[in-house]
């Protein structure tokens, strides 16, 4: 066990989430190999620690607690919420020595699809009802490895209704790399081609 929760949390040590620590940022980086984009766009919080040189840390996606509705206000909250701590352990800062265990995995290798790709797998939709989903990059709902949730593509259960076309669009969240059903419908198309345009815009490297 890396901590003494109790006497850290008593003596008010506790801090807000913030930008990784260099040093832990170059473990994850050089060890871990993970994308030094995306070590910046996750969060740290701490603990202290055996002295006040080496804290105890916990490294998570605010995009992922945002998707469980989860506050995460400091160290400690992360206890009622165990799923979201990616790594955790502790750091040295002045020797730079980081010490990190893996506690649930996250896929930062996703692959980004081309424009034809998503127009392919669009196409590919043959029943009424029938669903596909694509990872967004930006967007108003959260979680997911591009941080902004998901573009769930539906081949209209209604088409060729009056007033309907074929590709109902909806956004929605993220919680373990799924769309958390269909999320909320915001408009309709009947190209494919288009369909696929307005997926790949945010369909892109993470930026958030």
């Amino acid at each position: 066990m890396f901590w003494n929760k109790k006497s850290a949390k008593d003596e008010g040590k506790l801090s807000g989430p913030r930008e990784i620590p260099g040093p832990v940022q170059a473990h994850l980086v050089a060890e871990k190999k993970m994308d030094p984009d995306l070590v910046k766009l996750l969060k740290a919080v701490e603990l202290k620690g055996a002295s006040e040189d080496t804290p105890n840390i916990r490294i998570f996606d605010n995009s992922e607690a945002t998707a469980r509705k989860v506050q995460v206000k400091d160290y400690t909250s992360l206890d009622e919420a165990p799923g979201l701590v990616i790594y955790e352990g502790w750091f040295e800062g002045g020797s730079k020595q980081v010490k990190l265990e893996e506690k649930n995995k996250f896929d930062w290798n996703t692959p980004i699809l081309t424009k034809e790709e998503i127009q392919q797998r669009i196409e590919g939709l043959k029943s009424k009802g029938e669903t596909v989903f694509f990872y967004a990059a930006r967007g108003g709902k959260s979680g997911g490895p591009l941080g902004m949730g998901a573009y769930v593509i539906e081949f209209n259960p209604d088409y060729p209704g009056k007033k309907e076309k074929k590709y109902n669009i909806y956004t929605t969240d993220v919680i373990n790399m799924q769309p958390v059903g269909k999320g909320d419908k915001i408009f309709q198309l009947d190209e494919s081609k288009k369909v696929a345009q307005w997926v790949k815009d945010a369909h892109h490297k993470r930026a958030y």
